[in-house]
């Protein structure tokens, strides 16, 4: 790791938290005062987050969240040479992971935990069923061999799949994995409480398998989908090939940016003709600006940021 390169780190911990307003607060201004960007989701239910900084800000942070009361975090790290996020954002939420079913009890109920060691065991477990617990979109950039695509479009229509598709397999030996872990943890719940016998997750998700299990041995095929702006990660949590897109916020691979559909910035193949002339216009101009930002050396959050830059 060189020392100027940014800390990613990926957490959360399903803990009831009755001062939410306050630990909002303090994060924030902790995050502002150690420049560190990103994302968290608090609600009632727990936190949920992606942050990234240096090395040492990192460290602070988690020692800050331990002395918070959050001893359990899952916690996951990557490191990037370009800050991923363009601002802190510290959001209050119903749920850390939406879900929408009261039939869950993350904290307290959910699948046997399956370390990366063990996963390809079961998955190549013949009698075992894999499923994808992740959206639709995520799947065809890449998944698990064997994994079945519920061809979900949001985390809140894996309930419905597991109510009409997954129900006949109450018996059987089910292996069920997401990014990070958080959504198997309530997909896993909800399942328990419908009578599912024998449910098991990936824990810590793909990041940690990508991180953790060598190539040569891997079962993963594709890349993985990150909510930042590295877009996809391959094996050993390498930056993968995929783009997003400006304008619809999707990831395109090198193929899609071959079209002549895909203009830097402004279309791509997904959204090319569903653009209103508003937004083309609105998309120009953030182009233009971002131009002139990088020609004239100021700060754009369209533009890549080193730590010389932030710092």
């Amino acid at each position: 790791m060189n020392n100027s390169d940014f800390t990613i780190i990926t957490f959360y911990q399903f803990k009831q938290i009755d001062y939410q307003e306050d630990l909002k607060k303090r994060l924030k201004e902790f995050c502002l005062f150690n420049k560190i960007r990103g994302t968290t989701i608090i609600a009632k239910e727990g936190i949920n987050g992606t942050l990234a900084g240096l090395e040492d800000s990192i460290k602070k942070l988690i020692c800050l969240m331990v002395s918070e009361g959050f001893n359990n975090l899952e916690l996951k790290f990557s490191i990037y040479k370009y800050m991923p996020f363009n601002r802190i954002k510290i959001k209050l939420k119903k749920e850390i992971v939406t879900f929408r079913s009261k039939s869950v009890d993350p904290e307290n109920i959910t699948a046997k935990h399956v370390n990366e060691k063990e996963w390809n065991m079961l998955i190549d477990d013949n009698k075992t069923i894999v499923v994808d617990v992740r959206n639709d979109f995520e799947y065809s950039m890449g998944s698990f061999e064997k994994a079945i695509n519920p061809k979900t479009k949001n985390f809140t229509e894996f309930k419905k799949y597991i109510d009409t598709n997954l129900k006949i397999y109450k018996e059987k030996k089910i292996a069920i994995f997401c990014t990070g872990g958080i959504r198997c943890e309530k997909a896993s719940s909800y399942m328990i409480k419908k009578g599912f016998k024998d449910v098991n997750q990936l824990q810590g998700g793909i990041l940690k398998y990508l991180e953790k299990i060598p190539k040569k041995i891997s079962k993963w095929k594709g890349e993985c989908f990150v909510f930042d702006n590295r877009v996809s990660l391959k094996n050993g949590l390498e930056k993968g090939t995929y783009e997003l897109c400006h304008a619809c916020r999707q990831p395109i691979n090198f193929e899609q940016r071959k079209s002549e559909k895909f203009v830097k910035g402004i279309s791509c193949p997904q959204c090319f003709g569903k653009i209103s002339l508003h937004k083309k216009k609105s998309l120009i101009e953030r182009n233009k600006q971002i131009n002139l930002s990088k020609r004239k050396g100021i700060y754009n959050p369209y533009i890549k940021i080193s730590s010389n830059d932030l710092y």
